[in-house]
């Protein structure tokens, strides 16, 4: 039975000393599956994706890849406080104060032109008053 693409990785990154990038992932995986270039290309992306949920490998950044085994929570943890904010810039709320005036007032207009009486009957208005 054939190896899975991480199962592969695993076995590659294993044999590494030092943090391996995502290329040399790729390339590796694709000799071993005796995948042609445009085969690997097409797949690329689960692959990313599968490896990047998989528990057993950590991204370093700059796309470098080791085993999660080889590092301390501390050194591999974001914190989520560092990625998001409770503290927005204060042109963020103008910018968007501005773009929910400008959605609201397409609406405004339709609802007008709804509300406004036609002093013109239509034809179907017409037939039904016969």
């Amino acid at each position: 039975m054939p190896k899975s693409f991480l199962d592969l990785t695993y076995e590659f990154i294993s044999k590494q000393k030092e943090p391996v990038t995502f290329a040399q992932i790729c390339e590796y995986v694709a000799k071993e599956a005796e995948l042609s270039k445009e085969e690997a290309d097409k797949k690329i992306s689960r692959f990313y994706t599968n490896l990047m949920l998989d528990g057993r490998f950590v991204t370093l950044g700059e796309n470098t890849w080791d085993l999660r085994s080889r590092h301390t929570f501390d050194k591999v943890h974001i914190d989520m406080k560092d990625v998001y904010s409770d503290v927005e810039a204060a042109d963020d709320d103008e910018e968007e104060e501005v773009e929910e005036k400008e959605y609201n007032e397409v609406f405004d207009e339709k609802k007008i032109e709804d509300d406004s009486p036609s002093t013109e009957s239509t034809e179907e208005e017409e037939a039904d008053t016969l």
